[in-house]
């Protein structure tokens, strides 16, 4: 345990000290003298970790077991991390003040690859050896999350991954892990057999042969490929009936719904949608239980339903309804995230602006009908602008535009289809009768830089340099100055560009993470913190060209270093989505009819 009296000296002198003190109501509180100690690490602030609402049903599954304690730690932010260090402080648990280093297991979430440094970091003030091969004893290092679907940039710093949804296979891991330690445990013999079990990825144990090229030649290993594990019956899935409610505000600062996972609209560039294939939906009557326990046990006002495309919920219409009836006494509002334009109903505007005054976000992703076929998103400008109208209709004066920019095929042209499409949403807000009009008109346009992700059909396609997006980025910038009511915000290219690189990287990457981090390199997704520099002297370092994992398209025969991890979509499938993307012919959603993704004999069975 750490030292708390040092802990009081130095909380006054950092920002947000309840970030660091833990005791939050429905934090769980439990023996500490238990076969297993697990410490959930999130390699981001409190803020951003507790809105994670994966790491939050993993935290309170995990401690329904009577064998394990499962506690919280998250990144201290850099202010924290130098009093901790001139205190002598490691990084403990927030439930029981324990070093990390004391715990079992540490279990990382991976959800951005920009978060690799952080991990890192982490490891460190913990006072455990990064590399893997270095650690004979102390802790077990896993992961799990999005991310982890490429493992191989972290090879050499995780024991074991877990690749797709946690719920069973978290379990006959941390059963494994009993058997093993009541034997006098030993790591080899532990990571030997846990490779053994569906959906554990265990890097040690496999190796990874190149070309002269540099591309690989070969990935060799014994249960191969890793494949990813999921869940079907969402109903009896494993959901918490209660929360932690935060010492401080944080991202998503209210309760929070899953309402189904998957999706069936196979927009190309997007790697969610195929990862988490396939559909699998929770009854309207079981969301509504856990609506009702939920907002009784934190006390919210404020209730969103969480899916990649909540509009596609077969129940939505009666689950928003419902939500907003049998709450309005209560004075708790839904909000719907994730709201595809064709979806969108004008009936439900107008119930949302009534329970609570609000923008709307919508997502064209691309401005001209030929790149939207490109990229499949299957939505039209009429669809766009209809369901923009309906929400100024029903009172808003304020909208939220998701764009990408970079996208393979794109043209200038396109460009100036994405400022056309927002000057026709100007004209749907101005065509309203005045008295209609609620306060002056915003139109907030996002543009984020297209980065190819595995296990996409886009998985082959080269992304734009980073001058090239910075022109496009210009481009636009001056387009919309003359769009009055309109702001554009775009991403940072370095590091959309580093997103690429670790995205589609292999293990040789992990040389480049460890000089990064020596160079300083942690909470990269930040932008006061993010310094392109520290990259640039890692990859000289290592004698890495990051440009030849980001810049370079593949031949669809190449193997991938991702090619050992199965996801469930076939690779026939995403290739011949490819070609459709480069004809420009769309594919329709898989409810209209199955495609053979892959899924089709679970999709059957459900």
């Amino acid at each position: 345990m750490i030292d708390t009296v040092k802990l009081d000296q130095i909380l006054p002198l950092v920002e947000k000290p309840g970030r660091y003190i833990g005791k939050e109501l429905g934090s769980v509180k439990k023996s500490t003298d238990l076969p297993i100690r697990f410490l959930f690490a999130f390699p981001d602030v409190y803020e951003v970790g507790m809105s994670h609402l994966g790491s939050i049903i993993l935290y309170h599954m995990t401690n329904a077991r009577s064998d394990t304690y499962a506690e919280r730690a998250y990144a201290p932010f850099p202010d924290m991390q130098e009093q901790m260090k001139k205190m002598g402080i490691r990084l403990y648990s927030l439930e029981t003040y324990t070093e990390a280093s004391a715990f079992d297991i540490i279990g990382f979430n991976l959800s951005y690859e920009m978060c690799y440094t952080t991990v890192l970091s982490m490891m460190d003030l913990a006072g455990i050896p990064l590399l893997a091969r270095e650690r004979k004893e102390g802790p077990i290092i896993m992961a799990g999350g999005t991310c982890t679907y490429n493992p191989e940039p972290l090879a050499d710093f995780i024991d074991l991954f877990v690749i797709g949804e946690g719920e069973e296979v978290n379990h006959e891991l941390l059963d494994l892990y009993v058997r093993h330690k009541k034997k006098g445990l030993n790591k080899q013999a532990f990571l030997k057999d846990a490779a053994k079990i569906p959906g554990i990825y265990v890097p040690s144990l496999v190796q990874v042969e190149y070309c002269t090229d540099g591309t690989i030649a070969a990935i060799k290993g014994e249960n191969l490929p890793v494949k990813k594990r999921f869940i079907l019956d969402m109903d009896n899935a494993y959901y918490p009936d209660s929360l932690i409610v935060p010492n401080i505000e944080i991202v998503h600062d209210r309760v929070v719904l899953e309402i189904f996972r998957g999706c069936t609209r196979g927009c190309r560039f997007c790697q969610a949608g195929f990862i988490y294939r396939p559909v699998r939906e929770k009854s309207l009557q079981k969301l509504m239980a856990q609506a009702h326990q939920l907002i009784k046990q934190t006390g919210y006002d404020e209730l969103s339903l969480s899916s990649l495309s909540s509009g596609d919920y077969s129940c939505i219409e009666q689950l928003s309804v419902r939500l907003l009836d049998e709450f309005e006494d209560q004075h708790v509002s839904p909000s719907l995230p994730s709201l595809r334009v064709d979806s969108f109903q004008k009936e439900y505007a107008q119930k949302m602006q009534n329970a609570r005054k609000t923008g709307f976000t919508f997502a064209p992703e691309a401005g001209s009908q030929r790149l939207r076929d490109v990229i499949n998103k299957n939505v039209t400008e009429e669809d766009i602008l209809r369901g923009v109208g309906y929400a100024f209709e029903s009172g808003a004066s304020t909208v939220k535009l998701y764009f990408m920019m970079g996208l393979p095929t794109e043209t200038t042209k396109d460009l100036d289809d994405m400022v056309e499409l927002v000057s026709k949403i100007r004209e749907v807000y101005y065509r309203l009768p005045k008295e209609q009009r609620n306060g002056s008109l915003k139109i907030n346009v996002s543009a984020a830089s297209f980065v190819p992700k595995p296990f996409t059909p886009f998985q082959w396609e080269a992304q734009d340099t980073t001058q090239q997006l910075r022109e496009k980025q210009n481009y636009l910038k001056e387009k919309f100055r003359s769009l009055k009511g309109v702001r554009f915000a775009y991403h940072d290219s370095p590091i959309s560009f580093l997103e690429a690189v670790f995205a589609r990287g292999d293990r040789k990457l992990g040389k480049v993470l460890w000089y990064a981090w020596q160079q300083g390199a942690q909470f990269d997704s930040w932008q006061d913190c993010f310094k392109m520099e520290r990259y640039e002297k890692a990859f000289e370092l290592a004698g890495i060209d990051p440009c030849f994992y980001a810049y370079r398209s593949r031949d669809v025969e190449e193997i991938l270093p991702w090619d050992h991890i199965d996801c469930g979509v076939t690779k026939e499938f995403m290739q011949r989505e490819l070609r459709r993307a480069k004809a420009g012919k769309t594919t329709p959603d898989c409810r209209q009819g199955c495609l053979r993704c892959g899924f089709e004999e679970v999709c059957v069975k459900k």
